[in-house]
């Protein structure tokens, strides 16, 4: 009984933690589809990244936002098909006020973060409901 307790209380608790970061995220991507500023950027490195999954390359993308400074950042998403080769010119969009909201504006990179924490969290919250029905 306890066992079961708990494992409802973490699933549901993780499922809810990742419904809330999808949402924030559903909101930044929104803003940045209504109010982002739209440039180019170019890939200039890929970098190892060391994730609980293993090594994986991340892109680096720079631009130089709407005062003329230059800005760097890396993909929120990774992954096999999400790399993005050196030298690549990348649509970004960014938010004025804060230049470090940059994404790559193509659909997988900026909603592709949101789905994931959405699948993430079904995936959870279904656990949770099934060690409740099953216990």
């Amino acid at each position: 009984m306890v066992n079961e307790l708990m494992g409802v209380v973490v699933c549901g608790g993780v499922g809810i933690v990742l419904l809330g970061c999808a949402a924030r995220d559903a909101v930044v991507v929104r803003r940045l589809r209504r109010d982002g500023i739209r440039t180019r950027g170019v890939v200039v490195d890929n970098v190892r990244v060391n994730d609980s999954d293993g090594p994986s390359w991340a892109p680096v993308i720079a631009f130089h936002d709407h005062l003329g400074h230059r800005v760097e950042f890396t993909t929120k998403i990774r992954g096999i098909g999400m790399g993005l080769p050196t030298g690549r010119e990348v649509p970004v969009v960014y938010l004025g006020q804060n230049p470090q909201t940059a994404r790559v504006a193509m659909w997988r990179h900026l909603v592709g973060p949101t789905v994931g924490m959405l699948f993430g969290a079904t995936l959870f919250l279904g656990c949770g409901v099934l060690i409740a029905a099953m216990g």
